[in-house]
């Protein structure tokens, strides 16, 4: 899922939401706009989120110890 699937479902929900007036037998247009609209939002906000953190550098670093002891350090840079 990318921005555009959010954007789209966004724009579709909204129209349903605010543009149309027709109805449909046993459908509320309406709240289906909405519920488009709220999916759509939530697609662009989880692949914000997604994409920042692929974004991230990971690095990981092990120590070796005189005794044979491992100690791993592992740091998370922004790029």
């Amino acid at each position: 899922m990318g921005y555009g699937v959010g954007v789209f479902l966004l724009a579709v929900g909204l129209i349903l939401a605010l543009a149309v007036q027709d109805t449909i037998s046993g459908v509320d247009l309406t709240m289906v706009g909405w519920i488009l609209a709220a999916v759509g939002a939530l697609a662009l906000v989880l692949t914000a989120l997604t994409l920042n953190r692929r974004n991230a550098a990971e690095v990981r670093s092990t120590t070796t110890h005189a005794d044979g002891g491992h100690t791993v350090r592992e740091t998370r840079s922004e790029i």
